[in-house]
């Protein structure tokens, strides 16, 4: 297994400085790179037009509500990976892997195929009355990214096992053919074919496809510690099933009703009119930045905290938790204090109308200043909390503090003082955040994740 530093404790930690850098630096990578192509494609499809912009934001809340699903399933299936690799069970933890590919594939396909069966009821219902430009760019854009769904899963599912393995220099590698596939077909159809949101959804559809099938042909490989065997040779283990649902699905749901709470959000601000819904996704885009150091830290947390719970060494736990709590807020603040001091010329690039620009600007400075207070309590705790197998927590904390704080009060702000987009940003950023970091750090401190590990 590998080495301990000096300064680490002597229950037999297992990550070294040089291997928890190696990492995380390549997931942080990941992060940008990923979120500096969503820039890029807010960019691009602002040259077509508001009505653009406001399309392709909304269908991407629901797309994403799928994407931080799968994500989420991902991750927490691949942990029981890691207790395994903790365990020195390297057969469970290779069963472990195919058994998580094979869930994802069969739930991911079936939710793509319901959100198309039911695509009328979805953007009619969700979204209520938007004009009739801004419906037509969405019903464009919704009708070819929906079947992006099952190739992201799978890539997801792929690059949590090459994470639990500490290959995030591979994902890294196939999200930036992923990405550049996206970028150049944006750019090729945007402007060479002169496309609409149509030039914006076929590259993601093609890039996530071949995402998904670089990621589970390298997984193929027989002499990784976590590989993926033939089909032909899969044989279902209840136990195995039963741990991934375990955490998986509680990590799921957490997350899945979490960006339900932010797409019922999107549909208040799609009543404040065309001006809220640009400068509410541009809030959106600078606010992955904001948190991109902190998801980094949170997946590999999951890699570190899974193998130590799973070696049942507890103290190593706690001691990479306190070392990559102060990893992220560093992180955390000098990446925010350089976007805030980058704002002016970021507005300047964004083509939008002043009221838009004035939003975008007054949400986005609100989320950052939240992001270095908050978020690292908020959200990198209750990671560690389910690669603890704490998963079931999380997911009732993060339900009910979602919708009586980040949807209630969302909508208390309008309505009793008329606060608009601001009030959405102000109910999530701040209330739901504060409540989430007190209550995952007393769980935490009271030490009851420590028997939650699977069985």
């Amino acid at each position: 297994m590998m080495r301990s530093d000096a300064s680490a404790p002597e229950t037999s930690p297992r990550f070294t400085n040089r291997q928890l850098v190696s990492l995380i630096a390549p997931l942080f990578a990941e992060q940008l790179l990923s979120i500096t192509v969503g820039l890029a494609d807010s960019l691009m499809v602002a040259t077509v037009g508001d009505a653009a912009i406001s399309g392709v934001s909304l269908v991407d809340a629901i797309s994403n509500l799928m994407l931080y699903l799968f994500a989420a399933m991902a991750t927490g299936g691949a942990a029981v990976a890691g207790q395994y690799i903790g365990r020195r069970e390297t057969e469970s933890a290779c069963s472990a892997a195919q058994h998580l590919i094979l869930l994802l594939a069969v739930v991911s396909v079936s939710f793509s195929a319901l959100l198309y069966v039911f695509q009328h009821f979805v953007l009619t219902t969700i979204f209520g009355r938007i004009e009739p430009d801004v419906m037509a760019a969405t019903q464009k854009y919704y009708g070819i990214v929906m079947a992006s769904i099952p190739g992201i899963a799978l890539y997801n599912g792929g690059a949590a096992i090459f994470r639990m393995m500490g290959r995030s220099d591979v994902t890294l590698k196939v999200s930036l053919l992923m990405n550049s596939i996206n970028v150049a077909g944006n750019a090729l159809l945007i402007f060479g074919l002169h496309m609409d949101v149509a030039g914006v959804a076929i590259p993601t559809l093609v890039s996530r496809t071949v995402a998904a099938a670089v990621i589970l042909a390298l997984l193929a490989n027989r002499r990784l510690p976590l590989h993926l065997g033939a089909l032909s040779d899969f044989r279902p283990d209840r136990r195995l099933f039963r741990n991934i649902l375990y955490i998986g699905i509680p990590s799921g749901v957490e997350n899945g009703m979490f960006h339900l709470g932010r797409l019922i959000l999107f549909s208040l601000i799609s009543t404040f009119g065309t001006a809220s819904i640009v400068a509410n996704a541009i809030g959106n885009t600078l606010g992955n930045f904001h948190c991109a150091p902190g998801s980094a830290v949170s997946l590999g947390i999951t890699t570190v905290v899974s193998q130590c719970v799973g070696a049942g060494d507890f103290d190593a736990a706690r001691y990479y938790m306190r070392k990559l709590t102060k990893v992220s807020y560093a992180l955390l603040a000098a990446l925010n204090l350089a976007i805030t001091a980058a704002m002016p010329l970021i507005m300047r690039i964004y083509d939008v109308s002043p009221e838009a620009s004035r939003l975008a600007l007054t949400v986005s400075l609100l989320h950052s200043a939240a992001a270095v207070a908050l978020w690292t309590p908020a959200f990198v705790l209750p990671s560690f909390l389910r690669a603890a197998g704490d998963a079931r927590f999380t997911m009732l904390v993060s339900m009910v503090s979602m919708w009586l704080l980040r949807v209630g009060c969302a909508y208390v702000f309008e309505w009793r003082f008329g606060l608009g987009v601001l009030g959405v940003w102000l109910a999530h950023a701040v209330l739901d955040w504060s409540v989430r970091a007190l209550v995952f750090y007393a769980r935490y401190r009271g030490g009851r994740w420590m028997t939650k590990a699977i069985r």
